[in-house]
């Protein structure tokens, strides 16, 4: 199977790490991945922020940069859900209609993809360690990702896995909302963090770098016990020792 890769900006500019292991996991799960290197962004900054002409420009970029034929996966369900919820606001009844309407349905978030599309749970990784899952906003409201994330990372030797408090409460990132409302933010993510910290975590999971980076900048600056790591790069982590 031939899948086209979608890197967001954020990934591509801060966390080159996890586009690479995602393309591992991919290879590893029996795909041929195909990379456009004139991709950018799906659009959802500018379309938070309430610029939705400039969104409209990002997001046709985005509909002729990968094909109406092949599934695109991506380490992101936020933007993933961006393109498969709000490019309905910027497109429908356009005359990308149909091949947004195409493109939608083929794009899947990483942990989506190998599970209900592939049929795959398991790839020889090794993490020792107590871990915590956050459902990011955008996996468990937007693309609908609950199980898929918590039968891979089962899958995981060494990782014990644990249901913190308000799994499914918001880290308090939200894009511009972490900016505009830096104190309610900042309070979110304490939440977060210590509502793991109180199940002995040592890691707090996710498939949002966004959610990840924000919490992990709180972890940083109050010098705790703890550390994130993408959902992706714990597949890929320990394929040496398999």
């Amino acid at each position: 199977m031939t899948v086209e890769l979608f890197v967001p900006c954020f990934i591509d500019q801060l966390f080159p790490e996890t586009a690479f292991n995602t393309i591992k996991i991919l290879e590893k799960a029996g795909c041929k991945v195909v990379y456009n290197n004139q991709q950018t962004c799906c659009g959802q900054p500018a379309f938070n922020a309430g610029f939705w002409e400039e969104a409209k420009a990002v997001g046709s970029k985005f509909l002729n940069d990968f094909s109406e034929d092949k599934y695109i996966v991506s380490p992101s369900a936020s933007c993933t859900g961006m393109v498969k919820n709000y490019y309905n606001d910027l497109f429908t009844n356009t005359v990308v209609h149909n091949k947004c309407r195409s493109i939608q349905s083929n794009i899947y978030e990483l942990s989506d993809f190998l599970v209900n599309v592939l049929n795959k749970d398991y790839f020889g990784a090794e993490l020792e360690g107590t871990a915590v899952y956050h459902d990011s906003c955008a996996a468990l409201r937007e693309c609908k990702i609950k199980d898929e994330p918590r039968t891979l990372l089962s899958k995981v030797h060494g990782l014990t896995l644990l249901e913190m408090k308000d799994t499914d409460m918001c880290c308090g990132f939200g894009g511009t909302f972490a900016v505009k409302f830096e104190g309610i933010s900042s309070a979110m993510a304490q939440q977060k963090v210590d509502n793991a910290l109180a199940m002995k975590a040592e890691y707090i999971i996710s498939t949002d770098a966004s959610c990840l980076l924000h919490l992990q900048a709180y972890i940083d600056k109050n010098q705790l016990p703890i550390k994130t790591m993408h959902i992706v790069d714990v597949l890929a982590h320990g394929w040496g020792n398999v």
